[in-house]
Parts: structure tokens; C-alpha cells; sequence
């Protein structure tokens, strides 16, 4: 449930806190198990990994002290039972306002290009501001949550431990970013059957890998090792969209109702579907894209009628229960802190 408008004032009020730091702590980086088959996540100059920004990332991502009325905090509508995701169409926000879209799963955020729906911001840094300036999230001030966590004696010291300072929009935008990018999701069944060669998917599971990856089109958006091409499609939900998706961003006409590709990693997890939350089940969206879509003008060739058998669309389901990763919605580093 986020919303691409950021505030003018919001941004001046980053850009005047990205300054260069250079402090000598005793204090090392913070080496990320990297699963078999994936890349190593780049991360921004001046924001590596350490275990004492990522501590405190994890403390603001559970605090609700970034909203306003200090109701509602980022785990609110990223819930870890749900890959980080959440089970409704769109998330309230303070008082229960809600916005235009549905929360997306942090799933191996790290490796994401760009964020949003809209695919236009391109860094975790500069998303972290949305939800928080956001009416419809916590529709707070970042400038007035740093003036409240300096006046707390273990955000002060956990500030200046992970970045040599006191807590400021610069503190609290880099350090959600560091515990973000360490949720990384690569032990499904999936990963156990193709990067680490153990044969633990059952037939069924194998058949509708093969249909995802062989027979169908799947793969022309869904691809890689996080299940996406991070590029933004019209999958044909709608002839009219009362979300204009990238075009808010761009103002193109070529971009009107286009939205990026989600990873489907975790994907039985993250119900309902859509950017608007519109599809309730696995076996509803199949079936809008075995009617190949509704027609728009910018709707991907890729969308295109199919047809399969009722033990196809449930191979087809049940590989897509392969990609739950058991582990990472209970690691305990990813965990509240608070409990």
C-alpha cells in the first residue's frame, strides 16, 4: 500500500542528509550468507552491511513510533509469517485510511533495481520515506521521528554505534535499508531440488515446474533466480485502471497501467494478487491468464490464451508451493525485537 507522490519537502530534507561519513569504529562488516544460485546483492557506497546498522534497522522496521499517532510500524503491513507480505487486498494505515495498492513482499529485496509498483525509485534508502511522509501510511514527518528518537537513550546509543551519529532522516532511511536487505529467501524446495541438488519434489511438483519453465510463458517475465525481470507489464487485469500505474512517474502514455513484475518467490504466502490486491487465490490468477488477460492497449504480448487440464493447474499450484522458504518466515533475525 504505498503510493509514488514523495514530497518535495521530504526529498530536500534526504538529499540534505546524504553527506559522506569516514569514523574509525571497531566495528566490521557484516558478510551475508549468500544462497547457491544467487549473486551477491550490490550495496550503496557508505551503507555497507555491519551487524550494529542492521540491529537497529530491525528495532525502527517494528517501531511504530515512525507513524504519527505512533499506531503503526513498517512489520504492520510487511508481517514475516507472510513473507513479509500481508493477507489483505490493501493495508490500512493510521486511523485505518487506506491507499491504492497492495503490499508487496520484501522477498530478496536487496537484489530489486528499482521499487514500488511503479518501478521508479531506485534505492531502498529512498523508498523508506515513502510510507513514512505517506496520509495513507504513517503520515508522519521524518524530520519529527529523528527529534523523538534522539531523545531515547537506546536508539542514541544504537545510532552512534552503526553510523557515528545521532539519529536523523539520514540514520533512519540507511539503517531500515541494511536490516531490509538482509531478508533474503533462497532455501525452498525449490532451491533444494535445483541449486542444491537433493531430490525432494515430488512428481506432481516436477510437472508443474516444467509447465512453468517449458510450455508456457511464464518465464518471459518470471525469470532468474528471484522468479522476475524486475520490468514493469500490463498483465491485462483491467480495461480501465483507476491505477496509472509507472505513467504517475513517467506522464507517458506507453506507461499508463504498467506495473513491475513481482518475484513469485513465496508466492502461496502473499494472497490476495494484483497491485490492488484483486485476486483472492493461486488458482484465480491462473485462470485470468489461461483467458489470456483483458484487452489494453498496453497489455504484453507475453498475455495470451492458454488452456490446461485440472491436474495441470494443480501441478501448476503445487510447484508454486515449492517456492515457500520455511526458514525465512521464522528465522529470528528477522523477528520483532520487541517480543
Amino acid at each position: 500500500m504505498v503510493k509514488l507522490f514523495i514530497s518535495t519537502f521530504a526529498l530536500i530534507i534526504l538529499a540534505s542528509f546524504i553527506v559522506h561519513f569516514d569514523f574509525e569504529k571497531n566495528i566490521s562488516e557484516y558478510k551475508l550468507e549468500i544462497p547457491e544460485g544467487f549473486p551477491k546483492p550490490v550495496f550503496p557506497e557508505g551503507n555497507e552491511l555491519t551487524q550494529e546498522r542492521i540491529d537497529l534497522g530491525r528495532m525502527l522496521f517494528y517501531d511504530p513510533i515512525l507513524s504519527l499517532d505512533s499506531t503503526v510500524s513498517c512489520a504492520s503491513c510487511h508481517d514475516q509469517s507472510l513473507a513479509f507480505a500481508d493477507n489483505k487486498s490493501i493495508s490500512p494505515g493510521i486511523k485505518n485510511r487506506l491507499g491504492v495498492r497492495n503490499a508487496p513482499t520484501l522477498t530478496n529485496v536487496a537484489y530489486n533495481p528499482t521499487l514500488l509498483f511503479d518501478g521508479f525509485l531506485k534505492t531502498l534508502e529512498m523508498q523508506v520515506l515513502v510510507p513514512i511522509q505517506e496520509h495513507a501510511e504513517f503520515n508522519s514527518n521524518i524530520v519529527d521521528v529523528a527529534e523523538m528518537l534522539k531523545q531515547d537513550s537506546t536508539y542514541a546509543r544504537m545510532s552512534l554505534a552503526a553510523y557515528n551519529r545521532m539519529p536523523d532522516p539520514y540514520v533512519i532511511t540507511r539503517a531500515i535499508s541494511s536490516f531490509e536487505r538482509t531478508l533474503i529467501s533462497g532455501n525452498s524446495k525449490f532451491d533444494q531440488e535445483v541449486f542444491q541438488r537433493k531430490n525432494v519434489m515430488n512428481r506432481s511438483e516436477k510437472r508443474g515446474m516444467n509447465l512453468f519453465f517449458n510450455q508456457l510463458h511464464c518465464t518471459k517475465c518470471h525469470s532468474g533466480f528471484n522468479f522476475t525481470d524486475f520490468s514493469t507489464q500490463n498483465n491485462g487485469l483491467y480495461q480501465v485502471y483507476a491505477d496509472t500505474g509507472r505513467q504517475r512517474a513517467t506522464k507517458l502514455e506507453a506507461d499508463r497501467a504498467l506495473f513491475k513484475v513481482p518475484t513469485l518467490r513465496n508466492i502461496a504466502l502473499t494472497a490476495p494478487y494484483m497491485h490492488d490486491g484483486s485476486i483472492a487465490t493461486l488458482e484465480e490468477v491462473i485462470q485470468h491468464y489461461e483467458r489470456g488477460g483483458i484487452s489494453h492497449v498496453n497489455k504484453s504480448q507475453f498475455i495470451t490464451p492458454f488452456k490446461l487440464k485440472a491436474r495441470q493447474r494443480k501441478d501448476l499450484i503445487n510447484f508454486f508451493n515449492c517456492l515457500t522458504d520455511e526458514e525465512f518466515i521464522s528465522n529470528p533475525d528477522f523477528s520483532n525485537p520487541f517480543e
